[in-house]
C-alpha cells in the first residue's frame, strides 16, 4: 500500500506535526514500507495457531514475602528533610481557616 503524501498530511495534522514537505516526502515512503509488511504479515496463515496474549509463559518475579525485624524510628526518619518527635513534618496543604 503506497501512501499519498495528502495522507501523510493528514496523519501529521491528526498528530499535531508540522511537516516539511521534505519529511512528508520520506516519511510517506517510510510508512508505506511498513504497511506494505503488514500485508505480507496478513498472508500468513495462522489458523492452526491458537489465539494467546503472550508468547512468553507466566513467571512470578516478585520475591517471597519473608518476615525481618522492624525498622527503628530513627532508621525510618534518617533521610527525612523534616521531624518532629519521630514522625515526618510536611507543609500544610489546607488553609488556616
Amino acid at each position: 500500500m503506497e501512501l499519498s503524501h495528502e495522507e501523510v498530511r493528514r496523519i501529521a495534522e491528526l498528530a499535531r506535526l508540522d511537516l516539511s514537505d521534505a519529511e512528508v516526502a520520506l516519511y510517506a515512503g517510510q510508512l508505506s514500507h511498513i504497511l506494505q509488511y503488514f500485508e505480507r504479515l496478513q498472508e500468513v496463515d495462522t489458523s492452526q495457531i491458537a489465539p494467546t496474549a503472550s508468547v512468553l509463559p507466566l513467571k512470578n518475579v516478585t520475591r517471597p514475602d519473608v518476615a525481618a525485624p522492624p525498622l527503628t524510628p530513627d532508621q525510618v526518619t534518617a533521610n527525612a528533610p523534616d521531624v518532629e518527635d519521630h514522625q515526618f513534618r510536611v507543609s500544610a496543604v489546607l488553609g488556616d481557616d
